[in-house]
């Protein structure tokens, strides 16, 4: 029979889908990875599955644990997802501007949610880092996941999404163009790829403008999930250990609005409903490709779903707010037709 054991056996092997119509008068194919195939909607199945087998064989996490981490909603449910299969109870904290979809998901799949503010310096007692170790810390049979500093999580994708990528392309691939949240699938990826084509595949970071990654100021922006923010009284200025800064080339630096507007075309013209930072990645792929010839592959990397994004990104007052007077009065229809 042509069946599975388990859920997380069906996790990767994600398929690679060339963008069409975006990609109008370029010379460089662009193919997109679509890592909300993943049965738990995103990219983060795969670390989430790699970081609760790591726990489990350094016995950090033993039966009837309870697994607690700080996430904007997609690895809570990659985690949520494989906590359900392994009868593992889950708490996690999120920031405030995570999408209410997010919230219900992850209360969907049982888990526990801890609501904290963003706009705390990464000190405070409610930041919700803090929140996370103070939860395990006074949790007993605790496991603290820690995607951002944990090694299994670049892991992951080195052993899976760079392999995937390599042999979909057969070996053509020249630019991976990714976000930058914990910095896992960049690093991860890129490293195989450049090991494999020793050194020839270039990575390009997509990070939103006011990012700290890209050297911008580490204010609020609107896009979830990737970049790196940074309370002005913040006083621990380090980056996360999943991020390997020398697997990136550069950095394509996305405005909010470029974002947005990309991932409501890719649903218009594309047929895929995606959540805003694949926007930025697939904004920064666009200007990439732009200087580059028919000689080149591109692969964009889609962490998630738009399914998650529909009160805010998908919402025309949502939208509005975000980027003011340059949403016309046409609302999300003639919006969707700005060329970013």
């Amino acid at each position: 029979m042509d069946v599975y054991e388990s859920l997380v056996d069906v996790v990767g092997n994600t398929p690679l889908v060339r963008l069409n119509r975006i990609t109008a008068g370029l010379s460089t194919p662009i193919y997109a990875k679509l890592e909300y195939v993943n049965p738990g909607g995103s990219v983060k199945d795969r670390i989430a599955l790699s970081m609760v087998r790591a726990a489990e064989d350094a016995g950090l996490l033993r039966p009837g644990g309870t697994i607690v981490e700080t996430t904007s909603g997609n690895t809570g449910v990659g985690l949520a997802m494989v906590a359900a299969q392994r009868g593992y109870r889950c708490v996690f904290t999120l920031p405030e501007k995570s999408s209410a979809e997010k919230v219900a998901v992850l209360r969907a799949y049982g888990a526990e949610v801890v609501v904290c503010p963003g706009d705390v310096p990464r000190e405070h007692p409610d930041h919700p880092r803090s929140a996370a170790e103070r939860i395990a810390r006074t949790t007993a049979g605790a496991w603290l996941v820690d995607q951002y500093n944990n090694p299994a999580n670049p892991r992951a994708h080195h052993g899976s999404t760079g392999p995937e990528l390599w042999r979909q392309t057969e070996g053509r691939i020249t630019h991976l163009v990714a976000g930058v949240g914990t910095g896992g699938t960049i690093s991860g990826t890129g490293g195989y790829l450049k090991e494999v084509s020793g050194g020839r595949v270039q990575v390009i970071g997509a990070d939103p403008e006011a990012s700290v990654y890209s050297g911008g100021p580490g204010t609020a922006y609107a896009v979830e999930s990737i970049g790196l923010f940074r309370h002005p009284e913040t006083v621990d200025d380090s980056w996360p250990e999943s991020f390997h800064t020398d697997v990136v080339d550069r950095f394509e630096r996305i405005n909010d609005r470029d974002s947005l507007l990309t991932a409501r075309r890719l649903a218009r013209e594309e047929g895929l409903l995606v959540g805003a930072s694949a926007g930025t990645a697939v904004a920064a792929a666009l200007r990439v490709a732009a200087g580059l010839g028919p000689d080149h592959l591109m692969v964009v990397v889609i962490p998630d779903s738009g399914r998650n994004y529909l009160s805010k990104v998908y919402d025309d007052e949502w939208l509005r707010e975000q980027i003011g007077d340059d949403l016309p009065a046409g609302g999300a229809q003639e919006a969707d037709r700005i060329d970013p």
